[in-house]
């Protein structure tokens, strides 16, 4: 029995991955995948391994990884010696930017909602509490 699969086009393998065509010659240009066999017709011609290093580089972008960290991530996955160490130092790199970044949205949260809570949301716009706050050069951002 055969376990070899087919070769996958480009749009097939955009699709079972949900992601652009475009995504993915981007991140072919980027070096974080490999640069794809080419069939006698000059198409692309891609494999299995290219599915799961794409939902790969996906799911390290919804976890907040910027490009230049899945491509370190990718190569430290086939580290064998500190790949898994050198990964969950990462990781604890990216949450502790993560929560810093919480930490400031709820500080802008708080201060806008003191803005809207203190107009009444009538009158003349130089009265306004929000647009004075956005117009005071002594306000810092």
């Amino acid at each position: 029995m055969n376990t070899q699969t087919a070769p996958l086009t480009i749009g097939a393998v955009a699709k079972r991955v949900g992601v652009a065509i475009d995504t993915i010659r981007y991140y072919e240009r980027e070096g974080l995948l490999p640069e794809p066999q080419r069939r006698a017709s000059g198409y692309r011609s891609y494999g299995e391994g290219t599915v799961a290093q794409l939902r790969f580089i996906r799911r390290a972008k919804d976890l907040g990884f910027t490009l230049e960290e899945i491509r370190e991530l990718l190569a430290l996955s086939a580290d064998r010696q500190r790949g898994v160490k050198a990964v969950k130092q990462r990781a604890q790199q990216r949450l502790a930017a993560i929560e810093q970044r919480i930490t400031e949205l709820q500080r802008v949260r708080d201060g806008l909602a003191q803005l809207v809570a203190s107009c009444p949301g009538h009158g003349k716009p130089e009265e306004c509490p929000i647009l004075r706050a956005l117009s005071d050069e002594s306000v810092a951002a």
